[in-house]
């Protein structure tokens, strides 16, 4: 497959006469279709010598699709379609060969002029590409934006390359620069490589090059020890238990696309706990620091309280409907990645033997199973009376007193003592005329 037919003007979004002849495609748009590699979004990423706000405005309003003015200083804008993105920015320099010259690594550096299907490659980038190596352009690019630095490592895991040894010791004496970069961009860079199934020895030398000290400073070689093992736990739970490894690829938020819909999962969030430590207040102030959203927040969590919580129960004798019940209602919606992460723990210390199945996911499986029924009152309880039944029955105020009393009537409906609506409501008469 040829570089012209992956990025011909007929496989864009909008039609090649709504830009300037002048227009290049470059970086990893240019890289991918050299390599051949295939992606369901398309991302596309063009230089232009001027006017490029001006141009995104006009296929954006062509195409009725979505516009983003990136950055009004250096001229770079985004239209948003359905199924890909087209990043527009004016050239820099006097020349497009001077605009290569100043990006990060050389794969990156070939620019490919669709109106002429010609490849512009003035540093080498193809050699690199076929010898599977990431060669920086110059330390002074990688330090003028050090968000690069880690680039680099991302970009290794996702396409299986190397890093030019002269390249890595340079962005381990560059690491310092790091501190001067906002959290936000940091925090979407590494969600691209934790999303990466190939990325556990990238995070690794990550943490071994020093580049995780400042965002991450808890992380350490036993938590960096099980992300590959969650990966591995996520495949087992797709073998055994497709229908509760399905949650773990679900989108935390449904309004995201592309790219980022892939960082976004409840497979690749559970992923942060490898580099956060296992208290969870402590746990929770770092994803603070480093501008996680509160959904994000809440999930990670979850699991760190969680999966420590499941494993001790699983090692009981008889456990408590009481202690199940607290367990499913703490985890919510997380419980899968609380499963499956006390799976990679248990694996972490009793890898396995050939084709066996774990004996912890033996021991799992009735979990699995209530988590897996709607109607189970200890995974799914439905309410026997709700709040305003409540209260217009025992004439209470709204307030904590009624969550007390709806969590108790849950925990009795859990344990079998109450299975109806008037048996709730004797026992919630009895509660309030005795508090606990």
């Amino acid at each position: 497959m040829s570089i012209q037919s992956v990025l011909a003007p007929q496989t864009w979004p909008f039609p090649a006469s709504d830009l300037p002849q002048s227009a290049c495609l470059v970086g990893g748009c240019v890289r991918d279709a050299l390599l051949n590699r295939q992606t369901a979004y398309l991302d596309l990423d063009f230089v232009l010598p001027e006017s490029a706000v001006e141009t995104a405005h006009r296929v954006s309003q062509s195409c009725n699709a979505g516009f983003v003015l990136l950055d009004a200083e250096r001229d770079i804008a985004r239209v948003v379609f359905p199924d890909a993105t087209a990043d527009f920015a004016l050239q820099v320099g006097d020349s497009l060969e001077e605009d290569l010259q100043r990006r990060d690594y050389t794969i990156n550096a070939i620019a490919y002029h669709p109106f002429s299907d010609t490849v512009i490659d003035p540093l080498g980038g193809q050699q690199d590409l076929e010898a599977g190596v990431l060669r920086m352009i110059a330390a002074k690019n990688l330090g003028e934006d050090p968000l690069r630095l880690l680039r680099a490592y991302r970009q290794a895991a996702q396409l299986g390359f190397t890093i030019e040894s002269q390249t890595q010791t340079h962005i381990c004496q560059l690491t310092p620069k790091l501190k001067g970069i906002a959290a936000e961009r940091i925090k979407v860079e590494l969600s691209y490589l934790l999303s990466d199934s190939k990325a556990s020895p990238w995070v690794h030398q990550l943490w071994q090059d020093g580049l995780l000290s400042t965002s991450f400073p808890q992380a350490s070689a036993t938590g960096l020890a099980l992300l590959p093992v969650i990966d591995e736990s996520a495949k087992l739970l797709q073998t055994y238990v497709p229908d509760l490894a399905t949650a773990l690829s679900q989108e935390l938020n449904e309004r995201a696309q592309g790219k980022e819909a892939a960082q976004r999962t409840l497979l690749s969030t559970t992923k942060w706990v490898s580099l956060l430590s296992d208290h969870p207040a402590q746990a929770e102030t770092n994803l603070k620091q480093m501008k996680f959203s509160r959904g994000e927040i809440n999930v990670i969590t979850r699991v760190l309280n969680g999966w420590p919580r499941l494993k001790q129960l699983l090692q009981q004798e008889h456990c408590l409907r009481a202690d199940q019940f607290y367990l499913f209602q703490d985890a919510g919606a997380a419980f899968p990645a609380v499963v499956m992460v006390a799976l990679a723990a248990e694996l972490m210390q009793q890898p396995l033997q050939g084709a066996e199945t774990p004996a912890c996911l033996q021991a799992l499986k009735p979990w699995i199973a209530e988590y897996l029924n709607p109607l189970s009152p200890l995974a799914h309880p439905q309410p026997l009376l709700s709040g305003s039944a409540l209260m217009k029955s025992l004439s209470l105020s709204p307030g904590p007193e009624v969550g007390r009393l709806l969590s108790q009537l849950a925990l009795a409906q859990a344990e079998g003592s109450i299975t109806t609506s008037e048996e709730a409501l004797k026992l919630a008469q009895t509660l309030v005329s005795s508090p606990s």
